[in-house]
Parts: C-alpha cells; structure tokens; sequence
C-alpha cells in the first residue's frame, strides 16, 4: 500500500439498488488513492456489494425514503467499511448456512457468507438508526493465499 496516511469517506444513500454503484465507486476512488488495485479491490467490492444489497432488500424493503450509511478507512494496510441500514434489524444467527446440503439450492442466504469469505471480519450490530450495522474489515497485510 503506497499510502500509510488515513483515508476516510462517508456516504448517505437513498435505498435504491442504483446507489450500490455510487458506493462502490467511492469504495474504488479510495482504493487507488489509498495505492489498492487489482485483486484487493475485487474481494473488496464484492464483500460491499453483498452489504449494501442486503441493507436495501432486506433492512430497508426497498423505501427509498429509508437511507443505507456507509462508512471507509483505509489506514495502513487495513480496509474496514461499515454498512447501515434504517430497518428492522435481524439476527444473523437466524440466516441458514448456504453450504449445507438442504441450502444449496436456495435462491439467497449467501451474501453474508460471501462475506464472510472475501473479509477477514464482520461483525453484525444493531445500527444506532435501529437498523443493522455491519462492520467488515480486511487486512490487506495478511492476505490469504487463495484470495490474492
């Protein structure tokens, strides 16, 4: 990472499916300014992309007067992204396991497994908005091997 200084942006979004390109093109305009390219910025916007379609379909039902709040730092080699939305909230415990056997051919339940896959963490919280937060992070200095 070319960059060892702290970069942060911050959006407000109204809950639309259109906005997840305005979110992920911020994501990428940080990204390069932070000296990112390439593989990280993949697993990267793949992990936003799951986040903010689930906040909008399932926190926000699609109320396009309801807003999805995104939070980026990049700050030395970590990237951490914070997603909220203004629903109902959920349990993440609740979302059945897409790998198992029964799952698999289910049209949803994998985005928080995708996730969970292409971030080194994500934590799930109640959003101060009364929604759900999550909170997604990963440690480009401790890549695994498979995802770079």
């Amino acid at each position: 990472m070319a960059n060892n200084g702290k970069l942060r942006a911050n959006l407000v979004l109204a809950s639309r499916f259109e906005n997840i390109e305005v979110a992920e093109r911020a994501l990428l305009d940080l990204c390069r300014r932070a000296g990112l390219g390439g593989d990280e910025e993949y697993w990267l916007v793949t992990a936003l992309r799951e986040a903010l379609a689930n906040a909008v379909r399932h926190g926000n039902r699609q109320d396009p007067a309801r807003h999805v709040r995104v939070a980026y730092a990049v700050e030395n080699s970590t990237v951490t992204i914070k997603v909220e939305d203004e629903g109902e909230g959920f349990d993440p415990q609740d979302i059945p396991d897409p790998t198992d056997p029964e799952n698999l051919l289910r049209p949803n339940g994998r985005g928080i497994f995708y996730m969970r896959q292409f971030m080194n963490r994500v934590e799930f919280s109640p959003a101060p908005s009364g929604g759900t937060a999550v909170l997604m992070v990963r440690d480009l200095a401790h890549i695994d091997k498979d995802q770079s």
